[in-house]
């Protein structure tokens, strides 16, 4: 929660000093650091959109999904299971869509094992559920943090397009359109 927390306070010091504009904050974040941009993006109303990059939004499923490497990793954060069960379900934000206003991008491999693509379908599914603008685009061939060139290009230029959408941008360069679910037509 410290680095959800440290994001929140970061923009809002740049819009405090006038280096940003408070109606297009975007946050973004891979595996816990897209734990952190969901967090963000559900417990505040600090950005206007965010990129999830296989990122974490149940964290008991995670505790009990996880693959032998990692299987503690949640229990030595939070505590044991089931005594902590309160404080998991507290943390995660799939249980809390309805503090979620944003429009949010999700990034997954389908051979991740760390942190598995369940996590993301989840939270779209409650986001498409909910009317807000929603874009997931999945890698068949990758896992935990994406290794191919095209791939990474291709997510890169996905979020891009996705925050001139949503944000209401120009789209100054041409780039290839990716879904998003819910969006009210906008011209470019």
């Amino acid at each position: 929660m410290a680095d959800v927390e440290d994001c929140i306070t970061g923009a809002r010091y740049l819009v405090d000093r006038g280096l940003v504009d408070k109606e297009r904050l975007a946050i973004r974040g891979s595996s816990a650091g897209g734990y952190t941009t969901l967090s963000a993006l559900t417990f505040s109303n600090t950005f206007k959109a965010g990129a999830s990059y296989y990122g974490i939004s149940d964290i008991k499923a995670l505790a009990e999904d996880c693959h032998k490497f990692e299987s503690h990793y949640v229990q030595n954060l939070l505590g044991p299971l089931p005594e902590q069960e309160a404080l998991y379900f507290e943390r995660s934000p799939l249980h809390f869509p309805e503090q979620l206003s944003c429009p949010v991008i999700f990034f997954q491999g389908a051979k991740d094992h760390v942190v598995p693509r369940n996590q993301a379908r989840k939270m779209v599914s409650v986001l498409k559920e909910k009317q807000l603008p929603v874009a997931y685009v999945e890698f068949e061939q990758e896992g935990h943090g994406f290794r191919l060139t095209a791939n990474i290009i291709q997510a890169l230029e996905n979020e891009l397009y996705f925050y001139r959408r949503v944000l209401n941008l120009k789209n100054l360069e041409s780039l290839k359109k990716v879904e998003i679910f819910n969006l009210v037509a906008i011209t470019d």
